[in-house]
């Protein structure tokens, strides 16, 4: 991963933004620390999104605190 001044990031944002579309990572700092990250677009998000539902589903699936199931807790903050 590539990482570049905020200074240097403006100043040669069509290059960095021609190397984003390729598929590179670039890290901007200022003042030395890290405040963004140019990505490429709809490649991360897309497969990341896709893993936390399926990782969610897993969870739900055997979800039980002491013998009680995920519906038996909902129901029983529902009588308070």
């Amino acid at each position: 991963m590539k990482t570049v001044g905020a200074f240097e990031a403006k100043t040669h944002l069509n290059e960095l933004l021609r190397r984003a579309s390729k598929g590179e990572t670039i890290r901007i700092t200022l003042r030395g620390v890290p405040v963004a990250e140019l990505v490429p677009a709809g490649q991360e998000g897309q497969k990341d999104l896709k893993k936390i539902v399926r990782e969610l589903r897993a969870i739900r699936k055997g979800a039980s605190l002491d013998g009680l199931s995920l519906r038996d807790l909902i129901d029983e903050g529902r009588r308070y």
